[in-house]
C-alpha cells in the first residue's frame, strides 16, 4: 500500500458493514453509554453524516481507520451499510491518521490517549527512518519526531511522554486513573514499578482502602528504584497518611448545615438525607413505570 492518499480526490462510496474490521491495536473504547445511545438515535434519524475513512484489507473487506464508533451505532440501530471513503494507506500513516482522527474526540480518557500518542511516536518515528522531504526542516536538519509530535499537538515533549509512561501500567491502575480515583501525576511515578510491583502495590491498595499521593507514589518508586520495595515498604507507606475510601463521599457539615435548622444534630441531617433521597428514588420509580 502507498503512503499517503490525495484527500482531493476522496469519493464517498457505501459499504456494508460485515466488510469492516476494526483497526488493529485500536486505542479507544467505543462503550455502549448514554453517548453512544444519542449517537444511535441520530444514525436512525439522519442517517451516518460524516462518512468513515476505512483502507483495503489484503484478504478482502477494509479496516476502519476512523470511525469505529459510528460504526458501533449502525450495528445498534440495524443499519447494514455506511458512507465511507476509502483510502490506500500504509501501516504508519493510517496509524497517524487514526490517532488524530480520534484525539479530536472529547472525553478521551487517560489510557487512551497515552496509547493513542505511543501508537502514533512509534509510527512517526519509523516515518522518520525513511527519509523524505516531510521528515527534514527548511534548514537540512532532523527534527526529533517527539519534537514535531508535540507543535501538532500543542503538548510539551515531557508530557507526552509522561503520557506514554501510563502504557507501563497495569491495567487495573489504567482504569483508575481513567475513573480518577489516582491522579495523572502519582500514576506516571507508579509507572515506574515492575509488574510484579504492581500487583503488591494493588494488594496494598485494596488491604488500606487507599490510592497513593503523589508523595507517597515518589516514595514507592524510590523503595523500588533501590530494590527495597516490599509488601511490608507498601502497606506501611499506603498507611501513612489515610486517603479517602475508594468511590467514598465527603459532604462536610459546613456545606449542610444552610439547609437545616440550627437546633437539628448531625445524626438528624444525615436521616433526613436519606429519607429525601429514598422519597426521591421512589418518585423516579413510579414515573418510570407509567
Amino acid at each position: 500500500m502507498s503512503a499517503k492518499s490525495d484527500s482531493k480526490s476522496d469519493v464517498v462510496v457505501k459499504l456494508p458493514i460485515g466488510s469492516l474490521r476494526d483497526f488493529s491495536g485500536h486505542p479507544y473504547k467505543v462503550r455502549d453509554d448514554e453517548s453512544m445511545r444519542e449517537t444511535t438515535e441520530s444514525v436512525k434519524t439522519f442517517g451516518v453524516l460524516v462518512p468513515i475513512i476505512v483502507r483495503p484489507c489484503d484478504g478482502g473487506g477494509y479496516e476502519i481507520i476512523s470511525g469505529h464508533r459510528r460504526k458501533r451505532a449502525c450495528e445498534l440501530a440495524g443499519i447494514d451499510a455506511m458512507p465511507a471513503i476509502v483510502r490506500d494507506l500504509d501501516d504508519d500513516a493510517a496509524t497517524i491518521v487514526m490517532v488524530d482522527s480520534n484525539l479530536q474526540r472529547e472525553n478521551v480518557l487517560p489510557s487512551e490517549r497515552a496509547q493513542a500518542y505511543k501508537m502514533k511516536l512509534e509510527a512517526m518515528k519509523r516515518q522518520a527512518g525513511r527519509p523524505s522531504k516531510e521528515n527534514v526542516s527548511q534548514v537540512g536538519t532532523q527534527k526529533r519526531s517527539d519534537q514535531i509530535m508535540a507543535e501538532e499537538l500543542g503538548e510539551s515533549r515531557n508530557q507526552i511522554q509522561r503520557y506514554i509512561r501510563l502504557t507501563e501500567l497495569a491495567p487495573e491502575l489504567q482504569e483508575m486513573v481513567d475513573n480518577k480515583k489516582i491522579a495523572f501525576t502519582p500514576a506516571v511515578e507508579l509507572s515506574y514499578l515492575s509488574e510484579s510491583e504492581q500487583q503488591l502495590l494493588l494488594d496494598a491498595m485494596d488491604s488500606e482502602q487507599a490510592t497513593p499521593s503523589l508523595s507517597q507514589a515518589q516514595r514507592l518508586k524510590q523503595f523500588s528504584q533501590r530494590g527495597e520495595l516490599t509488601a511490608e515498604v507498601m502497606r506501611a507507606i499506603m498507611s501513612e497518611e489515610k486517603k479517602p475510601e475508594i468511590d467514598r463521599i465527603t459532604i462536610t457539615g459546613d456545606r449542610l448545615r444552610k439547609y437545616f435548622p440550627r437546633s437539628y444534630t448531625p445524626k438528624q441531617m444525615e436521616e433526613t438525607i436519606i429519607k429525601l433521597l429514598e422519597q426521591g428514588q421512589k418518585r423516579r420509580k413510579r414515573e418510570a413505570e407509567r
